[in-house]
């Protein structure tokens, strides 16, 4: 099971960060998590496309997590021309916004089945709204939902994907709780978007230290991996994204609470995890 970074970046531009998602390509079956701006060229980076996806895991309804979803469902509709239908999966209201991006593309839709003879309805699209607890597969890959807490946003889920004895845990945006315990513990790889708290509460504004009340910071990620055992922490969505040369210093905050291997990298970056056998 490979997890790639496909978007390690925050609502903030950044020319080398694309907005937060992570794709999870399980054998044949490739699962994305988030779908933030620039997902789809980062899909094909990773050598993968919409067109392959057995599923879309949506953690959340934040703009900077799901503002390519209709990139990603406008691709899939035209690369498998109406043959398969694009499975989405996420929390209660993820169907009202499905719904909002199809109607928003409707000139596109009829602009292209009026050109294209090959198309003649728009995309296909499933929508499975998702309570904490619930329980599904997409393809051989077991999938465990769990509440998050990422107050006022609600509600928040996070997943644990599991294949062939290999579990990674990708929980989104939140602050350490029940549910991230339960996704994370014993995890082959565990990812958490993360900030540095200590740089954030220097910078100057009530929106920016409005961002310390509902995310994990890298050293409460490293508690919640070190507490849970999880074996791997990835960390994403970094605020503020660090450069290469700083990568040190976020790794040394991370391990001085966690004794496991700390991932962190630019978009694109890889953890394989062997089947457990």
């Amino acid at each position: 099971m490979d997890i790639v970074l496909t978007g390690t970046g925050s609502p903030l531009p950044d020319p080398d960060r694309a907005g937060p998602s992570t794709l999870v390509k399980a054998g044949d079956t490739h699962i994305l998590v988030d779908a933030g701006r620039g997902v789809v060229m980062r899909m094909a980076g990773a050598g993968s496309d919409p067109a392959l996806l057995a599923g879309v895991l949506i953690t959340h309804l934040h703009s900077d997590h799901i503002c390519a979803l209709n990139d990603v469902i406008t691709t899939h509709w035209i690369r498998t021309r109406e043959n398969t239908t694009l499975q989405i999966y996420g929390p209660v209201g993820t169907a009202r916004f499905v719904e909002r991006q199809l109607h928003a593309l409707e000139d596109d839709i009829g602009y292209r089945v009026e050109h294209h003879d090959p198309l003649v309805k728009g995309p296909q699209v499933e929508v499975t709204e998702l309570e904490p607890g619930d329980v599904f597969s997409i393809g051989d890959v077991n999938i465990t939902t769990a509440a998050t807490m990422h107050a006022p946003v609600r509600p928040t889920i996070g997943f644990r994907l599991e294949h062939e004895g290999a579990a990674a845990a990708l929980v989104g945006d939140t602050t350490p709780c029940d549910g991230v315990d339960q996704l994370a513990a014993g995890a082959d790889v565990y990812v958490q978007t993360v900030l540095r708290r200590d740089i954030v509460e220097l910078l100057p504004g009530e929106m920016a230290q409005d961002i310390l009340e509902y995310h994990s910071g890298v050293v409460e990620a490293a508690q919640t991996a070190a507490r849970v055992g999880a074996k791997r922490l990835a960390l994403t969505h970094m605020v503020p994204a660090p450069t290469p040369d700083q990568y040190p210093e976020w790794i040394a905050r991370a391990t001085a609470h966690f004794d496991g291997e700390v991932v962190i990298g630019d978009d694109l970056t890889t953890i394989t995890v062997e089947p457990n056998t």
